[in-house]
């Protein structure tokens, strides 16, 4: 496993780990203490962050099957688009500063174009 994949795996690890503990941290202990809306925010941060953790892993797979370095650039997408994207949701939802919110579809861009770079690596990719 080359460098860059073995990242890959351990962020996507790490970042699995850390979108279960944030949602049972939302799911216990910010129920009582968010409201409703601001609480479905940092779901969704959870949620999206659990989604592009396990597309890390797949963009880590994919650069071992395609042999194609897109698919390592694709995971690089899903790192940092959810440290934007869920980043500024955690950070919206915990503070109410609004303006969080405008951050937010850079990180959503980052996915997109994580997942076309996938595509394009399985298109391109040796066989």
């Amino acid at each position: 496993m080359d460098k860059c994949t073995r990242g890959l795996t351990i962020a996507g690890s790490f970042s699995a780990l850390i979108a279960v503990a944030l949602g049972a941290f939302a799911a216990h202990g910010l129920k009582s203490r968010l409201e409703p809306d601001l609480l479905a925010i940092f779901e969704t941060g959870a949620r999206y962050q659990m989604y592009h953790a396990l597309a890390m892993f797949v963009a880590a797979w994919a650069a071992t099957v395609a042999r194609d370095n897109l698919a390592h650039w694709a995971g690089r997408c899903f790192l940092i688009g959810t440290v934007v994207f869920s980043g500024s949701l955690y950070a919206l939802a915990l503070t109410g500063t609004r303006w969080l919110g405008a951050i937010t579809p850079f990180g959503g861009v980052l996915f997109l174009a994580g997942w076309t770079l996938l595509a394009v690596a399985f298109i391109r990719g040796r066989r």
